[in-house]
C-alpha cells in the first residue's frame, strides 16, 4: 500500500482547490474587515452627524408617545407642553401661547420631525441624556419618568412686546443680555401655530404642513437667524471700530468734507448720501448723521480691504454663530477685492485695489455684505460689552419635572474678541451721540445709557431700485454700569412701497422692547 501522503500528492487539483480557498478566505475577511469600520462609522462617527440631520426623524418616533418635559420661559410661562389624549398617541404637544414662540419652540410631529428647541433639546425633554437616564443607581431598573423641562432665557413680556411691534410686517426682532449672551425675544414675522403641525390627527397635521410649505412667504422660514440681508448703516459702527482699532481715525478726525456724493475710486459712479442731503464732519458727526460719503471714503482709502475684512470677521462674519436653535447660517463679508493699484493719498496710506468701489460699499454695508438680525444683535451686544461677544443661546437650564433640580445649565461662554475695550467704549460713545443728537433720537431715555444706529439697506430687486430694508440696533442699561440689553430690528422692503428709513420704521419696535424691558 502506498503511504498517504503519497496518494493526496499524486492528486494535482488539490493544491490549486487550497489556494482558491484561501483566496476567498482572504477576500471575505477584506470584505468583513470593510463592514465592520463602515459600521462602526455609521454608528459612532457619523452618529451625530446622522442624529442631527433635520431629515432623520428617527428619535422624534421613538420618543413621541413618551413622557416629554414641558418648555418654560424665564418668567415662568409655558409655551410646550405634552397633554394625555386618547387615540393611537398617548400624548400630544400643545403650544399654549400659540404663534407666538413659534421660531423659539418649534414643532414636534410624528410625520415631520422636530424643529427649534424640541428639535435642539430632544433628548433632554425625553429623558434620554445620559444625565438623566443614569441620574441614581435605580434608573438601571426601573421605567421612571426622566423626562426634563427646559427653561429658556427668553422673557416672555419682552417676546410678547416684539410680536405686538412688529405686526405682521415681514421682519425680525432679537433682544439678548450682551453680558451672557442670552437671547431675551426673538421673533420673526410670519410665523405659524406649531400646535398644528404637532396634531395627533395625522391627516389634519400632514395638511397644515403642506399648506404652510405652499405659502409663498415661507412662514417655516425663522428670518431672525436663517435669513440673511444687507445690513446698511447699522453696518457703520463696524467700520467705524476698524478706524479706530487701526488708528486710521479719532472720533474728531479726520473732517470729512460735507458733500451729496462721493466719487467711487476707479470709476465714473458717485455714492449718494440718504436723500441726496449734503453730509460730513468728523467720525462722530458723521456716525450720528449717517453720513455714507464719510463712511464709504473712510473704508476705501483710510483702512482698505485687509484692515476692514479682519475687522468685519473679528465681529464674527463669514462664521456661523454657535447658536442652540438649529440651522442658523453665517452672515458674510467680501473679501477679494482683486490686486492692488495703488495708494491713497491719506496718511496713512490705504492700498487701492481693483475693486475698492466695491469696498466703499462694502463699508456702509451695501455691495454684498449680508447679515442676520441676530448676527447684528450679537455686534451691538460686542461693541457693548467691551468688545467681548458671547455665545447666543436660548437654553438657560434642563429641570428634572418633578424637584426642578438642574440637570444641566448654560455657562457664559466667549464666541469673539471683536475689539479691544478701548475701542469699544470709544465706539459705544459714538452710538450714544447717535441716541443723543442723531438719527435714533426716539430711543432716548432718562435714566439709561443708550446708544444705537439706524439703517436704510437698498434692496436692488428686478422689480424695484428704491425699496430698503429698516434696521435699528441698539443697546441699554445704567449710566454708571454694563449694558444689559441689546436689540436687533429688521423690517423687511415692501415691493414697491419705496424706501422706509430705520428711525422711523424700526426704531418703535426697538423702542417698545426697551420700555418693556425697563
Amino acid at each position: 500500500m502506498l503511504p498517504v501522503e503519497r496518494l493526496v500528492g499524486s492528486r494535482p487539483w488539490c493544491d490549486p482547490m487550497n489556494r482558491q480557498i484561501r483566496q476567498l478566505g482572504v477576500a471575505f475577511l477584506i470584505l468583513f474587515a470593510v463592514l465592520f469600520i463602515r459600521l462602526n462609522q455609521v454608528q459612532v462617527l457619523d452618529a451625530e452627524e446622522l442624529t442631527s440631520n433635520p431629515l432623520n426623524t428617527r428619535r422624534v418616533v421613538r420618543d413621541f408617545g413618551q413622557r416629554r418635559g414641558s418648555i418654560v420661559t424665564a418668567d415662568g410661562v409655558v409655551i410646550a407642553e405634552s397633554v394625555d389624549v386618547e387615540g393611537r398617541f398617548a400624548r400630544e404637544r400643545r403650544y399654549p401661547e400659540g404663534s407666538d414662540f413659534a421660531h423659539v419652540t418649534g414643532y414636534f410631529s410624528f410625520e415631520f420631525g422636530a424643529t427649534g428647541v424640541e428639535r435642539q433639546y430632544n433628548d433632554e425633554l425625553a429623558g434620554q441624556s445620559d444625565s438623566q437616564r443614569f441620574e441614581s443607581f435605580f434608573d438601571f431598573f426601573g421605567d421612571g419618568d426622566t423626562s426634563a423641562d427646559v427653561e429658556l432665557t427668553i422673557n416672555a413680556e419682552m417676546q410678547r412686546a416684539a410680536v405686538n411691534a412688529l405686526g405682521q410686517r415681514n421682519g425680525s426682532v432679537v433682544a439678548l443680555d450682551p453680558r451672557t449672551g442670552g437671547v431675551l425675544a426673538f421673533h420673526s414675522w410670519p410665523t405659524f401655530d406649531p400646535g398644528q403641525v404637532s396634531s395627533t390627527d395625522l391627516d389634519a397635521a400632514r395638511a397644515a404642513k403642506i399648506a404652510l410649505d405652499e405659502r409663498a412667504d415661507v412662514p417655516l422660514l425663522t428670518r431672525a437667524n436663517r435669513e440673511v440681508y444687507p445690513p446698511g448703516s447699522t453696518f457703520k459702527p463696524i467700520t467705524a471700530a476698524s478706524a479706530l482699532e487701526n488708528g486710521r481715525a479719532t472720533p474728531s478726525s479726520p473732517v470729512f468734507a460735507e458733500v451729496v456724493d462721493y466719487p467711487l475710486p476707479l470709476t465714473d459712479v458717485t455714492l449718494r448720501n440718504f436723500a441726496g442731503r449734503p453730509c460730513g464732519g468728523d467720525l462722530a458727526t458723521s456716525l450720528a448723521r449717517s453720513c455714507n460719503t464719510a463712511f464709504a471714503e473712510l473704508g476705501a482709502e483710510y483702512l482698505g480691504p485687509e484692515l476692514l475684512v479682519d475687522t468685519a470677521e473679528r465681529f464674527g462674519f463669514n462664521e456661523t454663530p454657535p447658536f442652540d436653535i438649529p440651522l442658523t447660517v453665517s452672515s458674510r463679508f467680501p473679501d477679494d477685492y482683486g490686486a492692488q493699484l495703488g495708494q491713497s493719498d491719506q496718511v496713512p496710506p490705504a492700498p487701492i485695489v481693483e475693486g475698492s468701489s466695491l469696498l466703499a460699499q462694502a463699508a456702509i454695508g451695501q455691495y454684498d455684505v449680508r447679515a442676520t438680525p441676530l448676527h447684528m444683535a450679537l455686534v451691538v451686544a460686542g461693541i457693548a460689552n467691551g468688545g467681548e461677544i458671547m455665545a447666543p443661546h436660548v437654553m438657560a437650564a434642563v429641570r428634572d419635572v418633578d424637584d426642578g433640580d438642574a440637570f444641566e445649565t448654560t455657562e457664559p461662554e466667549l464666541w469673539q474678541r471683536a475689539i479691544s475695550p478701548e475701542v469699544a467704549r470709544v465706539t459705544a460713545d459714538l452710538m450714544v451721540g447717535v441716541v443723543d443728537g442723531g438719527t435714533a433720537t426716539s430711543l432716548a431715555r432718562p435714566g439709561l445709557r443708550v446708544g444705537a444706529k439706524t439703517g436704510t439697506a437698498e434692496t436692488f430687486t428686478e422689480t424695484s431700485t428704491n425699496d430698503t430694508h429698516a434696521w435699528m440696533i441698539m443697546f441699554a442699561g445704567p449710566p454708571d454700569g454694563p449694558a444689559e440689553l441689546a436689540i436687533a430690528v429688521m423690517v423687511e422692503a415692501v415691493p414697491g412701497g419705496g424706501q422706509q428709513t430705520g428711525g422711523a420704521v424700526a426704531g418703535p419696535i426697538a423702542a417698545a422692547i426697551l420700555d418693556t424691558a425697563y
